[in-house]
């Protein structure tokens, strides 16, 4: 694991992200401490309040609630909620949804990232007989990606408000999207649009999916502007009604705002072979992809926060 990881560090110096030439960027290093710490055999998968996830929920509030201009929009930076899991008829109390408000210069309205922390814990084993499903994809990158646009944007002030909401339970039924929006501080109607991210480190395509525009086409030319020229190659689709299991519209935490009609961008990656299952580790992600990744998704945040601005 060492000298994979060192590897991971050594293509960090090849990304060439000090280059001044591009300064809207986020930290590759800090992202990938995230990652590598979010999907740790010791989180146990990150099941909704297992130990584990009560560690990933205490590392993304000590990593958000420290940075400069952000506010809390709950107690303590938490949303806590209940829900009940119909399949396994459990009544889950005290789930958490880990919230940060970043005020904007120009605008109230505001414009909600989102990642669900959450993964499925501990399960059969494998041939190698590990049964950690660290979810490093899934999705641990998504949150890693929203603590380093967090991190970005409190020192670079957005011109919208700018919610980052860490997300519990989406793999019980989009719990934690649904129960943001029922408990929602503002009307929902303050809301420009969703920007949400679930597996966004590894592609053998060099493709990163934005999902949405189907129903939002106004966004996509906006989009199309910010990822002229890309890497990754920023791709549009997994979003036409009667497609089945093509269609993502409900797939993730986005769907939850989809239900209540407000725009949604999805960004992420196809299934891999390490879907849901004890091999999609740190050891698997692709840290050149997913820096590039998080840094396109960076851009597309920065043209929807300046684009959408004269109907804020």
């Amino acid at each position: 694991m060492c000298r994979k990881f060192f590897k991971i560090l050594g293509l960090i110096a090849l990304l060439g992200y000090t280059d001044p030439s591009f300064a809207q960027q986020i930290n590759a290093q800090k992202v990938l401490n995230h990652l590598e710490y979010l999907s740790k055999d010791e989180l146990q998968g990150r099941e909704t309040l297992s130990e584990g996830s009560l560690m990933a929920r205490s590392y993304i509030l000590e990593n958000l609630s420290k940075l400069d201009l952000v506010e809390p929009l709950y107690h303590d930076f938490t949303q806590l909620f209940t829900f009940q899991n119909t399949r396994r008829k459990v009544t889950y109390e005290d789930a958490a949804n880990i919230i940060a408000l970043i005020p904007g210069s120009e605008s109230k309205k505001v414009i909600v990232i989102t990642a669900h922390y959450d993964h499925v814990g501990i399960g059969r084993k494998n041939a190698s007989g590990d049964s950690i499903y660290n979810g490093a994809d899934d999705n641990a990158s998504g949150t890693s990606a929203l603590l380093a646009l967090a991190d970005y944007f409190s020192k670079n002030r957005p011109k919208h408000a700018l919610i980052f909401a860490a997300l519990d339970a989406e793999e019980m039924g989009l719990q934690g999207g649904k129960a943001l929006l029922e408990d929602f501080p503002y009307g929902l109607d303050q809301i420009v649009v969703n920007v949400n991210m679930d597996m966004v480190s590894r592609s053998d395509k060099n493709e990163l999916y934005a999902s949405g525009t189907y129903h939002n086409p106004s966004l996509k030319p906006i989009l199309e502007r910010a990822s002229k020229g890309s890497n990754p190659t920023l791709v549009f689709g997994h979003d036409i009604p009667g497609t089945g299991r093509e269609d993502w519209t409900k797939s993730s935490d986005h769907g939850a705002f989809f239900d209540k009609k407000i725009p949604h961008i999805y960004f992420g990656v196809e299934d891999h072979e390490d879907y849901h299952k004890p091999s999609d580790e740190f050891e698997n992600i692709q840290p050149e992809f997913f820096t590039n990744a998080v840094n396109l998704i960076l851009k597309c945040i920065l043209a929807l926060d300046a684009e959408l601005l004269q109907g804020s």
